[in-house]
């Protein structure tokens, strides 16, 4: 292969999987943003929700577990290609349904698709910012964070003008489910080793991984804390306890979405320029800082300063904690972000039950001080973001030029 042409299927690769992450950032808006019509449509009681609520990411969970063996087997490109049309089916299965079970159905699809998407779509990405030789991990979490906005409008549409929830996810899907597909062609994976090196990534597949990645682990969690604190608790914290109207309590969530689409959109430019560790170190401090502000903020518009300063904070940690792992374990990426991925929904099902409690037994102002010590917690374990012998992620940058793994294409 030329390099002319290595480039282009490299670009071809970097966009389309992009365009996935915004896919999936918006249908995954669409579903947890109409959770109150879900709950109508189907006549789910309040006692019943949070089982339906938690089945979803125990079975992403499972999901992301099955994708580790898998993609043994088959290339992530293909376990994303096929695991993207299920989750966007299963979405429009919600929408259509009319019995619990069907209910019941579709979100337990939706949640095994969508832990098999995460985990091979951050396969991919890790895989790519290696061939680049330089951080682009943030640009694909930055159109996650769009899609989730344009997703979350969508809803709001619906919501305002009453449009039945099939009909409001038909035009979506139908845009889209092809488009995904199309663009799956040019996905690139990483070369497959062979050899020693195959035997190399089956050791680094033991106990000792779990081992090297549990900091990594823990700091993904007490992201996820954070974030589901924010989209469960922000709206509540600002009409209960800052005494918001209705309507500016549902700001604080867009305002968080907005700062964390800006914080990845310039987070890769950081990482080149000062490395990974400076990156995640001001990333946490930031957001430790937020959850002070809106633990002290005495009316609403400093609680939403607190809140933007979360999501400028929050928004870096994921995406580097992931890229992280892949220059941990560069013989054993997939394994690794497979396992790393369990804990972004390890850190949903505790957060938002964690400050309810925490806020029913005490004050919901004390329950933002928790996961605020929490990510300050990144802080003790920075320096497993270090990049080593990757040479990116460092301040670094290598030369682009790399061997191009096998895609869905041929490339």
């Amino acid at each position: 292969m030329t390099d002319v042409a290595m480039t282009d299927a490299l670009r071809r690769g970097r966009a389309s999987l992009a365009f996935s992450f915004f896919a999936q950032g918006a249908a995954f808006a669409l579903l947890v943003t109409r959770i109150p019509a879900i709950q109508d449509r189907y006549g789910v009681s309040d006692g019943l929700l949070p089982l339906f609520l938690a089945a979803v990411p125990i079975l992403a969970g499972v999901g992301s577990v099955c994708t580790e063996q898998l993609v043994k087997r088959v290339p992530p490109s293909q376990v994303l290609r096929w695991s993207q049309p299920v989750v966007m089916l299963a979405l429009l299965g919600v929408g259509a349904g009319d019995t619990m079970a069907e209910l019941a159905l579709s979100l337990a699809a939706f949640g095994l698709a969508v832990g098999a998407l995460d985990a091979s779509m951050n396969m991919l990405g890790v895989s790519l910012q290696r061939t680049y030789g330089r951080s682009i991990m943030l640009g694909f979490h930055a159109a996650y964070s769009l899609g989730g906005i344009v997703g979350a409008s969508l809803a709001w549409v619906g919501a305002h003008w009453d449009v039945a929830l099939f009909l409001a996810y038909v035009p979506v899907v139908l845009v889209l489910l092809p488009a995904v597909f199309v663009g799956s062609a040019w996905y690139v994976d990483a070369a497959a080793p062979a050899g020693d090196a195959a035997k190399d990534v089956e050791a680094e597949s033991g106990p000792v991984v779990f081992k090297l990645l549990l900091p990594l682990c823990l700091v993904m969690t007490f992201a996820y804390i954070g974030d589901s604190t924010v989209s469960n608790w922000s709206a509540k914290y600002l009409e209960d306890v800052l005494g918001s109207s209705e309507q500016l309590a549902t700001v604080p969530y867009n305002v968080y979405m907005v700062t964390t689409l800006l914080g990845r959109s310039i987070g890769d430019l950081g990482v080149r320029r000062f490395g990974a560790v400076a990156v995640v170190r001001a990333g946490a401090v930031v957001a430790a800082l937020g959850f002070a502000v809106v633990a002290a903020a005495p009316g609403a518009w400093v609680g939403m300063l607190g809140f933007t300063l979360l999501g400028l904070g929050l928004c870096v940690i994921v995406p580097q904690t992931f890229a992280a792992a892949g220059r941990l374990f560069p013989g054993a990426s997939d394994t690794a972000i497979a396992r790393l991925n369990i804990f972004n929904y390890v850190g949903f099902l505790i957060g938002s039950p964690l400050v309810g409690a925490l806020g029913d037994a005490w004050n919901y102002r004390g329950a933002m001080l928790v996961p605020m010590v929490l990510v300050l917690v990144t802080l003790v374990y920075a320096r497993s973001f270090e990049a080593g012998t990757a040479r990116y992620g460092d301040g670094h940058e290598r030369p682009r030029t790399a061997d191009v793994g096998r895609g869905s294409n041929g490339v």
